[in-house]
């Protein structure tokens, strides 16, 4: 019960300090907010975009067997239909006839085998329906039902229904895969745990394509792949579990499944699906449009429908697990011998939304501030830096330790030579970690900095 209470005091602090530093935002909170909805602030699309990037650097930029697209967010009906999505993708809800409240019904807490509602206790709840989680639109002036079009659910189905197109414009040969990162809606009956179940977010999908034979080992491969990835952003695998997914439980179509999952304040709860889903979706979309989405091997000369692994994370809730696994309190005792209480946002630099903040001593030193401005545009084309000449400098410290900014670069007098000659054109880098501080050159620091936050 003590750690129950300690995690959800954690989680509420972590939510405080989001909003207090411009990372997260309820969306149109001055009309009382939209529920499931978030908006990001400053430091937070930094965070976010950073993760992004790495995302694409690794599983694009960086290999010769995936290509990228970007899919419109509109979906035709029929993919959705030929995808099962229009049929099938529902969750069971059920309604609390005492506080009105509507709930899924598999996630409803148990007493004396008993289902209640976890608002209110109620007992007296509906039977189950299901509730389709997409969202529909019209397109165009008509209302006529050839006119529905969806938000879609999920970026998958749009590299699935462009294979062939990619195929023949990019020239790839199996295995290859078709990466996408973008926005995703699902009108959840019940948005959840801050941004990590909501009804808008971002995915980072990739598609592998491959042979039927070469189906288990590739899903074994993009497993570790995932778990790599995790670990380079700071993530280490000692927070993270593989969930065998079992066969009851994961997709007819599926001949295998992991979840990469993290230890929230919240509970352990999925990241990432790793997921080998055979050639479900490609058969699905040719029988239903008629076009062909097969593959011409020139090796065998022979005609298949590829088989695909599928990597699918999210990005919302990646965001978060970099949040609550860089969240720290920690005591400090300055040299006067006072205590104090240091919140630190413990990012891995590569992803960290500031890499630098730069201070002039005292802002009413005219010297000072133009060597900063110096570092500043020296520093400025390769990396995210933020200026910063107002408060005590242990105060400018402490603002960027709850940024996440892993290096503080100090323009103090020993930079303009007035103390001891050999110093001039130095800096003190401050290490936000350790707090730890060094003489650097300026004409060093882009190095420096780069060759830790790549």
């Amino acid at each position: 019960m003590t750690d129950a209470k300690n995690n959800s005091q954690r989680m509420e602090k972590i939510v405080s300090l989001c909003k207090r530093r411009g990372f997260i935002f309820q969306a149109s909170e001055i009309y009382g907010g939209l529920n499931g909805v978030w908006d990001y602030g400053p430091l937070g699309v930094e965070l976010k975009r950073n993760l992004k990037d790495y995302w694409w650097r690794v599983m694009v930029r960086e290999r010769d067997d995936v290509v990228g697209i970007d899919g419109a967010i509109l979906t035709h009906r029929a993919v959705l239909k030929a995808s099962g999505h229009e049929d099938t993708f529902s969750d069971p809800m059920v309604d609390c006839r005492t506080c009105k409240a509507r709930l899924r019904a598999d996630q409803l807490p148990e007493k004396n085998n008993t289902k209640q509602c976890p608002n209110c206790g109620g007992k007296d709840l509906t039977e189950a329906r299901p509730f389709n989680l997409m969202f529909s639109t019209q397109m165009g002036a008509s209302a006529e039902p050839d006119a529905i079009a969806y938000l879609r659910p999920e970026t998958a189905q749009s590299i699935f229904v462009q294979f062939k197109n990619v195929l023949d414009t990019a020239r790839k040969k199996l295995p290859f895969g078709i990466a996408q990162i973008g926005k995703a809606f699902r009108n959840e009956i019940n948005p959840r745990n801050y941004i990590f179940r909501s009804r808008e977010f971002e995915q980072m999908e990739l598609e592998y394509f491959c042979r039927p034979d070469q189906g288990n080992e590739l899903l074994d491969y993009w497993l570790e792949e995932r778990l790599k990835f995790y670990e380079n952003i700071g993530i280490g695998r000692d927070r993270l579990h593989v969930l065998t997914v079992s066969d009851a439980d994961r997709a007819f179509y599926s001949k295998g499944t992991f979840d990469i999952e993290y230890e929230f304040p919240f509970g352990v709860q999925e990241l990432e699906g790793v997921a080998y889903r055979t050639d479900y979706d490609l058969t699905q979309h040719q029988t239903a449009s008629g076009k062909p989405l097969d593959y011409f091997d020139e090796d065998t000369k022979a005609r298949f429908i590829p088989h695909v692994i599928e990597p699918s994370a999210g990005v919302d809730r990646t965001v978060l697990a970099l949040i609550c696994e860089a969240y720290v309190e920690e005591t400090v005792t300055d040299e006067k011998g006072k205590s104090e209480t240091r919140i630190v946002m413990r990012f891995h630099p590569r992803v960290a939304p500031i890499k630098a903040g730069i201070f002039p001593l005292l802002k009413n030193q005219v010297a000072l501030v133009e060597k900063a401005r110096e570092v500043q545009a020296l520093l400025r084309p390769h990396m995210n830096v933020f200026y910063d000449e107002t408060g005590a400098i242990g105060r400018r410290y402490r603002r960027q330790d709850e940024a996440g900014t892993p290096f503080g670069i100090t323009i103090d007098f020993e930079t303009l030579g007035e103390r001891d000659p050999a110093l001039r054109d130095t800096v003190t880098l401050r290490h936000r970690d350790s707090m730890k501080q060094e003489r650097v050159q300026i004409r060093d620091l882009p190095a420096r900095l780069l060759n830790a936050i790549l």
